[in-house]
């Protein structure tokens, strides 16, 4: 695996720093997942969970989509992956799932969160609220939890690639 990542500047301000450590995060799972096949991205490799490195990807793009689109700018964006019936759709992969379609989707998706997160100000208020608690959120908390989100999910990245194919990184 090789490594493009790229920290924040160690001085940078508050939003240039929480966008890098977020654009960090994103860059992180996608070098997870980098040199497999659609098969190894498709396995379920930490017994008995059934995540996957695909599975990851796809709820990460229907996470950007929803933390961006339907919160942060009210936009009127249905689920992906997941139905009312599969809550946890993205999850649930098939043989003709492909590492090229989730990652087109997830790419597109975190074009959508910077052209709509560049509208915002750090402690502008969102114009949707979030579906479940009916809250408004700042950008800053946005990023905050997005940044968190990535954070554990690269870390069962790390399990689930390291049983895959032995590429361990931090």
């Amino acid at each position: 695996m090789t490594n493009e990542r790229h920290e924040p500047a160690t001085t940078a301000d508050e939003r240039t720093m929480l966008e890098g450590w977020l654009d960090y995060h994103r860059q992180t799972l996608a070098w997870k997942c980098e040199g497999l096949t659609d098969a190894q991205l498709r396995t379920a490799s930490v017994e008995p969970s059934e995540l996957t490195l695909m599975g990851l990807v796809r709820h990460m793009a229907e996470v950007e989509r929803s933390w961006f689109r339907r919160v942060l700018a009210a936009e009127d964006a249905g689920p992906i992956y997941y139905t009312d019936e599969d809550q946890d759709g993205e999850f649930h992969l098939s043989e003709t799932d492909t590492w090229q379609e989730a990652y087109a989707t997830w790419q597109a998706e975190i074009g959508s969160a910077r052209r709509n997160a560049a509208r915002f100000g750090l402690d502008d208020i969102s114009e949707g609220k979030h579906l479940r608690t009916g809250e408004r959120y700042n950008l800053r908390w946005i990023y905050t939890h997005m940044i968190e989100e990535y954070a554990r999910h690269n870390g069962h990245a790390d399990l689930v690639r390291e049983r895959v194919d032995g590429a361990t990184g931090d």
